[in-house]
């Protein structure tokens, strides 16, 4: 599926060279329906694991996304504001929410490989 990392509340970062970028799983865009609104931290906002680092806006409602890891925002996808449904179309490519610069790797270990986060959403 990917080689991304998962939360069980079901966000995703896909690491490379120590840039995570972050999104939420096809899962969760599944279950919130039409996406019509993302709401994104700054450049430079330091975030840890498991804070509120973004908020997504549906037909259905709104939802805080949390950090699957800690780090500092080094970007972010700008392409959402006028693309909200990108994160229902791609949600681990074209629609993810930040990239962030880890400060802790290790937090890593702690999540979900997709083959458990398959296993894991087939018990919701």
């Amino acid at each position: 599926m990917t080689d991304a990392r998962f939360t069980k509340d079901h966000e995703y970062v896909r690491v490379s060279e120590g840039v995570g970028v972050v999104g939420i799983s096809d899962f969760a865009q599944s279950q919130l329906g039409d996406i019509v609104y993302v709401e994104l931290p700054a450049v430079g906002a330091k975030i840890n694991k498991g804070e509120q680092l973004a908020t997504v806006e549906s037909v259905k409602s709104a939802n805080e996304v949390y950090a699957p890891v800690s780090g500092e925002v080094v970007e972010v996808n700008s392409d959402l504001e006028n693309a909200p449904a990108s994160v229902n179309e791609d949600p681990l490519g074209k629609g993810w929410f930040v990239k962030l610069r880890l400060t802790d790797e290790s937090e890593l270990a702690s999540l979900m490989d997709a083959s458990a986060y398959e296993g894991f959403i087939k018990t919701l």
